[in-house]
């Protein structure tokens, strides 16, 4: 009847589901690279604004070595990045809503005041990150290697804290910060 029909609706609806990070639905496919694209391994800023990702062009850094790059407080809002080399990179204030940032390497990354919301870091190593007084709301971290990343004070939603909390690799200090990784992210340590 048009009551039930109405009634399935509005629990549908109703009842709160988890918000997926880009690239965590099942059948997520990414364009091919442009490798004759000579200026595509370039960290730049959107001039468009990152409330959507918004860009003229797809922003691709696959397969890029950024590492010890530069992008404070640049709008990397859309990025795609997969075996890409951030480590020791500076993104303090930085922007990345929306980011598709899987299988890269950001090890010793400083994502400190940056915003970080609705990426999916899964099957990347973020070991040494400092993610202090970030944003990380509808962010995964699902089968990323976060042993001695300092989550203090980032703002993370109960139900990603709660993803965070179960990745096996929440774990160590940071050798920056000397933060217990467990504690930083607001987990409670199993008996």
């Amino acid at each position: 009847t048009l009551q039930a029909a109405f009634l399935g609706v509005m629990i549908a609806v109703a009842v709160p589901q988890a918000a997926l990070a880009d690239g965590q639905t099942k059948d997520f496919r990414l364009p091919p690279i442009d490798f004759g694209d000579t200026k595509r391994c370039v960290l730049t800023s959107s001039a468009i604004g990152q409330a959507n990702a918004a860009r003229d062009k797809l922003y691709d850094l696959r397969m890029c070595d950024l590492s010890g790059a530069s992008a404070v407080g640049f709008d990397l809002s859309g990025v795609i990045m997969t075996k890409t080399n951030m480590a020791n990179t500076k993104l303090e204030g930085a922007y990345f809503s929306k980011g598709y940032l899987r299988d890269s390497n950001f090890e010793g990354a400083d994502f400190t005041n940056a915003i970080v919301d609705r990426a999916s870091f899964k099957g990347s190593s973020l070991r040494g990150a400092s993610f202090k007084n970030s944003v990380l709301t509808g962010t995964s971290f699902e089968g990323a290697d976060v042993e001695g990343a300092d989550f203090t004070e980032a703002a993370l939603g109960l139900f990603d804290q709660r993803g965070l909390c179960k990745n096996p690799t929440l774990k160590g200090q940071n050798p920056k910060t000397g933060v217990d990784t467990l504690e930083s992210a607001g987990c409670i340590p199993s008996a």
